[in-house]
């Protein structure tokens, strides 16, 4: 596996333990619908939430979490609401982004609720 695909997976444990922590229900994760995917799905209060994980080595280029574009966020609602269709969940839905940065000075993890909303 290519070292930025171990990253990401790194990350991407490291998001599901924090939610874990913090009185998330884990329902999915890779949720894949064509060539789109849904890192994490999870629950709480009622809510449906689906977190896009960002995972770098550093912030030179900018923090993780503003390279969630805007057609990237439209393919993560597009794929969330074949998830939502597929499985046929009636429940209010937030979009999260959990930004994390690991190398070998610091692991750092910023959680940004409701980071998105979808356009009417």
């Amino acid at each position: 596996m290519a070292d930025h695909n171990e990253l990401g997976k790194k990350g991407e444990e490291l998001a599901t333990k924090h939610l874990k922590e913090n009185g998330y229900k884990i329902v999915e994760t890779n949720y894949r619908f064509k060539k789109d995917e849904l890192d994490i799905i999870a629950e709480k209060d009622d809510l449906l939430i689906i977190v896009e994980v960002k995972t770098r080595v550093n912030e030179y280029f900018g923090r993780p979490e503003e390279f969630v574009s805007q057609g990237k966020q439209k393919r993560i609602i597009n794929c969330a609401n074949q998830y939502i269709l597929e499985k046929d969940i009636d429940s209010e839905i937030r979009f999260d982004i959990i930004a994390v940065v690991i190398n070998s000075k610091r692991t750092s993890l910023n959680h940004i609720e409701e980071a998105f909303i979808p356009s009417p």
